[in-house]
């Protein structure tokens, strides 16, 4: 019998895979790839094999979804490390021999590029080769994406724990420092790696590259599409350049722009032209008039571009300046040297405000960026300027590029803002002078009416002395009232300091333990009894709640029957176990009394406390 490794159903949809998009997954272990593709079958309710199969016919998109459920992990450091082995110890030195030894510029290009594991990991790559300094002044390396978000986490270049396991222990020393518990690539090396959004279909490619990833990326287009990209690919790789593709991405080794150099790793070198174009040396007089008539059209062009009378710049998908014309020179100090050099080695894309990164954003939303009135310090000079960047579009619908505009608008913005101080001193002035008026009538009527108050105060001082005189009378009766009533209080003070005596002395005439509290259980009087039970004086618990008292007497079994006694008006006795001053065990007689005023409500409790021995006899 056949193994399911083997199932001839299985193995024809691999090869209609393989021929369909180009991309071979006869070296994944069957069990693995099996499971993968039966469980993206179950999910579309596809039953076999060739069901399946006919399922990606009339479903195209159905690849996309396919490819991301088979390889899972999109993007890691040193990914297929066996392949980066090979890339590390055979193709990066040839690739330094390429790029005249110790001098030549290095450009490399990520494609799909993801969150960036693989072009930071070409970084360390030839960071190991060449050293750090030399790195620096010789590396770049384009990683591109049409993933927003995925390039924003590349550009902070930091990376979990989990993330960077594949990348040995030397390396992540070497290259990585310690950011919030994460690992962020080295700074001053990942200045060389530029990330930015570029779409293999509809954008051109970068130019004089001498290694192009470009891993598992192709999977994702048809065959002609493929083959589109990697013209591309060819053109984008200078004579002799490397290509490095995923492990299931076979269709490179069936074009004659490539030769395989490791196969196996899918490693590719760019194929030689065996024969060199040819060009026409004979030309008609009609294409010499043409030829003719095209120059003509570029000389017009150029000064017609030099003749605007506002500076403007154009910028090209590789970042290097282009075109400047005759008033950007001269307002940003440019020469012709400067064409062709990187637009972020140039003081313009930084100053008089920060270019790239909304450069960037034109390119990926593909509309104009206007910035109004951005000030321009030059010393002690400020000037004003707008700026209009806009996308510049081919014919055939890609972004080539962006123009930049700068308008002077100083003048402009001086007179408006002379304008604007002149309406508004206006605007004080008859706002002062309608102040003026009002206050000039509000004097007058003023006056007027402080000449009928004193007229009115005259009369009302006459009836005041009249009041006077009446009021001493009326003091003096309230005098000797105030004397009389003086006297009454004297009395009753002296018959309630008698009767706060008499009570104090029953109180502590008592042997039993007396508690007085109010209706919140604040405690209002303490005898000398419940001193000796308790331990505690009366100016020590006064005015303090009962619950709150550390005292042998457990007052927590004591709240539900105070509150049945405050709330029914009826007297309760109990016993209940205590401890008192000394520390002996007793049992606790707890009698509790509603405390009635003359209008007959309960203000409050008074609690007799007795205490006798755990023996009975007294404690």
């Amino acid at each position: 019998m056949s193994t399911p490794e083997r199932d001839p159903e299985f193995e024809e949809l691999l090869a209609f895979i393989r021929d369909q998009r180009g991309f071979d997954f006869t070296g994944y272990k069957r069990p693995s790839l099996r499971r993968r593709i039966s469980k993206r079958m179950k999910d579309v309710r596809v039953a076999t094999f060739p069901a399946y199969r006919a399922y990606l016919e009339q479903n195209p998109d159905e690849f996309v979804e396919l490819f991301n459920t088979i390889l899972i992990n999109v993007t890691a450091f040193f990914r297929d490390d066996v392949a980066w082995d090979h890339l590390r110890t055979e193709v990066v030195p040839q690739i330094l021999e390429l790029n005249d030894g110790l001098e030549g510029t290095i450009r490399m290009w990520s494609t799909g590029c993801a969150t960036g594991e693989e072009a930071f990991s070409l970084a360390m790559s030839f960071a190991e080769e060449l050293g750090d300094d030399e790195f620096k002044r010789r590396v770049k390396i384009y990683a591109t994406d049409i993933d927003d978000d995925a390039l924003t986490s590349g550009r902070h270049a930091e990376y979990s724990a989990k993330q960077m396991e594949p990348v040995p222990a030397d390396l992540r020393e070497r290259y990585f420092e310690q950011r919030n518990g994460n690992f962020a690539f080295r700074t001053d090396l990942r200045r060389a790696v530029i990330f930015g959004r570029h779409d293999l279909i509809q954008d051109p490619p970068i130019s004089r590259i001498s290694l192009l990833l470009s891993r598992n990326t192709l999977m994702y287009f048809d065959s002609q599409t493929q083959r589109r990209i990697l013209a591309n690919f060819s053109f984008s790789l200078r004579e002799g350049g490397y290509l490095f593709l995923g492990k299931s991405e076979a269709l490179a080794a069936r074009s004659d722009l490539f030769v395989p150099v490791d196969l196996k790793r899918r490693i590719f070198k760019k194929a030689q032209r065996t024969a060199p174009l040819q060009i026409q040396a004979a030309v008609t007089v009609e294409e010499q008039e043409a030829l003719a008539q095209l120059a003509a059209a570029a000389l017009i062009r150029d000064a017609g571009f030099d003749a605007v009378p506002v500076a403007q710049l154009v910028v090209d998908r590789a970042e290097n300046l282009v075109l400047a014309n005759l008033q950007a020179r001269a307002l940003f100090a440019l020469s012709a040297r400067d064409l062709g050099r990187p637009f972020k080695d140039l003081e313009v894309s930084f100053r008089p405000i920060e270019l790239r990164s909304r450069i960037e954003q034109v390119y990926s939303e593909r509309h104009i960026i206007s910035l109004r009135d951005v000030e321009w310090r030059s010393g002690n000079e400020v000037r004003y300027v707008d700026v209009q960047i806009s996308p510049l579009i081919a014919v055939t619908g890609a972004v080539v590029g962006a123009g930049i505009t700068f308008t002077e608008v100083t003048r402009y913005r001086r007179l408006q803002q002379a304008l604007e101080d002149s309406k508004h001193e206006m605007e004080t002035a008859y706002e002062e002078l309608q102040s003026t008026v009002e206050e000039l009538e509000t004097t007058n009527e003023e006056l007027q009416s402080t000449n009928e108050e004193l007229e009115t105060t005259n009369e009302e001082l006459q009836s005041t002395n009249e009041e006077l005189e009446t009021m001493n009378e009326e003091l003096q009766s309230t005098n000797e009232e105030l004397e009389t009533m003086n006297d009454e209080l004297n009395e009753r003070s002296f018959e309630l300091n008698a009767a706060n005596a008499f009570l104090e002395a029953v109180l502590s005439s008592l042997q039993a333990g007396v508690i007085v509290v109010d209706k919140n259980f604040v405690i209002t009087a303490w005898n000398e009894g419940a001193r000796d039970l308790w331990g505690l004086r009366q100016d020590e618990v006064v005015g303090k709640h009962l619950n709150n008292l550390d005292i042998g007497l457990p007052v927590d079994d004591l709240r539900t029957p105070m509150r049945d006694t405050l709330a029914t008006g009826i007297g309760t006795h109990l016993e209940i176990p205590a401890v008192n001053r000394r520390g002996r065990h007793v049992t606790s007689r707890v009698s509790l009394m509603p405390l009635v005023a003359g209008d007959g409500e309960a203000r409050g409790l008074i609690m007799l406390t007795q205490a006798d021995g755990v023996d009975g006899g007294r404690p």
